[in-house]
């Protein structure tokens, strides 16, 4: 039985394990963490229809656990040391363990853009000032109230933070930000009917099907009103509401609103260990620091290191029925490979 090792167990790692579980090979499943399912498993509901995400999580989980002792799955683990030997990968962890595989399959994912790098944002410094991803926790608890408890009579929510933003390097669309603020919107509204939410966007990318469906619905239905422009100053009042000022660019006026929560939608960004990945096994990364493809349109699960493989969101923002058919796509490439 030939053996793969998987750097990594978010949803790319996990789907990508119980193809090549199926397939007859072993599997060993790397992850950093303390548990499996990445960034999903921290998510409440998904967009474009609502859909649990602890669903999602159980089904891949259940995916390898049907295979028993062929999956060995290691948490708070690190890949150490790499080598490739006579077609053979040597490889070590950080528990010095050391292993010989035939074939690695990276699927480290993203980091979420660390919204203390826009100052002007006051996320650090505000109480009320939040990300999207500490509001979807507050969804997951049942608690989405302001600091002090009381229930936000008006939202915000800010688009492109950290993506699109020249100024911290980050020149690409997170491709799946302003599609989250609208659900985020539109379930706010289901809370608190009553609660003002606007939306600060650059340009709405909704591209995917129904994802336009649900910016029409945010509108008609939920009466969520969208603002084409970049915020430019945060502040807070006497009474600790956040006041923002912004320009509406599609009729030129400056504005200023004062609302009881700031939303910051944080793009995703390629994760910490990714460099530190590079180093070791020599896949080559690009500018935007997420691992590059042998060929964006033919192979893009292949890298220039023969024997290492790609998938998932550590080749760029993906959401996640694309992230699942990449890993998809990568077990069949690596069952190519070996056969």
């Amino acid at each position: 039985m030939k053996n793969i090792a998987i750097i990594g167990g978010g949803i790319a790692g996990l789907e990508a394990a119980a193809n090549l579980l199926a397939k007859g090979y072993a599997v060993v499943l790397i992850e950093k963490s303390d548990g499996l399912g990445g960034h999903v498993s921290k998510w409440d509901r998904l967009f474009p229809n609502g859909e649990k995400a602890e669903r999602i999580i159980t089904e891949l989980l259940n995916g390898i656990k049907r295979f028993g002792k062929q999956i060995e799955i290691c948490l708070q683990t690190e890949l150490q040391y790499f080598e490739k030997k006579n077609g053979i990968i040597e490889i070590t962890l950080t528990n010095n363990r050391r292993l010989l595989v035939d074939a690695v399959l990276i699927c480290c994912g993203f980091d979420l853009f660390k919204a203390e790098q826009k100052e002007e944002y006051g996320y650090g410094i505000y109480d009320n000032v939040i990300t999207s991803a500490d509001l979807e926790k507050k969804f997951r608890e049942g608690n989405v109230v302001c600091k002090n408890g009381s229930v936000p009579k008006r939202i915000a929510f800010v688009h492109c933070v950290g993506s699109r933003d020249e100024k911290v390097n980050n020149t690409y669309c997170s491709k799946v930000c302003c599609v989250t603020a609208v659900k985020q919107a539109c379930e706010i509204k289901e809370l608190y009917p009553d609660t003002e939410i606007f939306n600060l966007y650059m340009d709405l990318r909704m591209f995917d099907r129904y994802f336009e469906n649900m910016y029409q619905q945010a509108q008609s239905k939920y009466g969520v009103q969208f603002i084409r422009g970049r915020l430019s100053e945060t502040s807070e009042n006497k009474e600790g509401r956040i006041v923002i000022k912004t320009e509406d660019t599609l009729i030129g006026k400056p504005l200023k609103i004062a609302v009881d929560m700031l939303v910051l939608m944080v793009g995703m960004q390629a994760c910490a260990s990714a460099s530190e990945l590079s180093a070791k096994t020599k896949v080559k990364i690009g500018s935007d620091l997420f691992f590059d493809t042998k060929d964006l349109f033919l192979q893009a699960n292949l890298t220039n290191e023969e024997g290492v493989f790609l998938a998932g969101a550590c080749t760029g923002p993906k959401t996640i029925p694309d992230t699942i058919n990449d890993a998809r796509s990568a077990a069949g490439r690596i069952h190519h490979y070996l056969s």
